[in-house]
């Protein structure tokens, strides 16, 4: 929650964490259509115990690839508000007046197909009661768990 971006292979390192050997993290599909399908190669982690993910609007990029692996997997429960919707890999080349332009390489689709650019991800259970950026987490799951 509150997560606006962050590294994409961190994003795939922390699910690894929370997934059973091979499962789908995600895919990046170029515009010629091929596919970069990451794979959790690890040894994953105990499915049994129960995960909560609490995101909100801010929870963006990377924060946005776990939480969909976590979801489309079935490995967690997502509580919370609407994702950002960032699903595209860009690069920012500089100009010579010292601007840039962002040059979009790739997308993310999710494990079950999703494309969550401009969408963002919808949890699977809203929050119960007051879940805004300051507030304890225990108060996001209230009810839930």
């Amino acid at each position: 929650r509150g997560n606006a971006g962050g590294y994409m292979p961190a994003g795939v390192d922390v699910a690894k964490l929370f997934l059973p050997p091979r499962a789908r993290i995600i895919s990046e599909v170029d515009k010629t259509g091929r596919s970069a399908i990451y794979i959790n190669d690890g040894v994953g982690s105990d499915a049994d115990i129960p995960l909560y993910v609490v995101v909100d609007k801010r929870t963006a990029s990377a924060s946005e690839i776990l939480t969909a692996a976590l979801q489309d997997n079935q490995r967690a429960t997502v509580v919370g508000y609407k994702t950002f919707g960032k699903g595209r890999i860009q690069n920012v080349q500089p100009l010579e007046d010292g601007s840039g332009i962002a040059v979009t390489k790739a997308k993310y689709i999710t494990p079950n197909g999703r494309d969550i650019h401009g969408v963002g991800i919808v949890p699977d259970r809203p929050p119960t009661a007051s879940c805004g950026p300051q507030d304890n987490v225990v108060l996001c799951l209230d009810g839930i768990i």
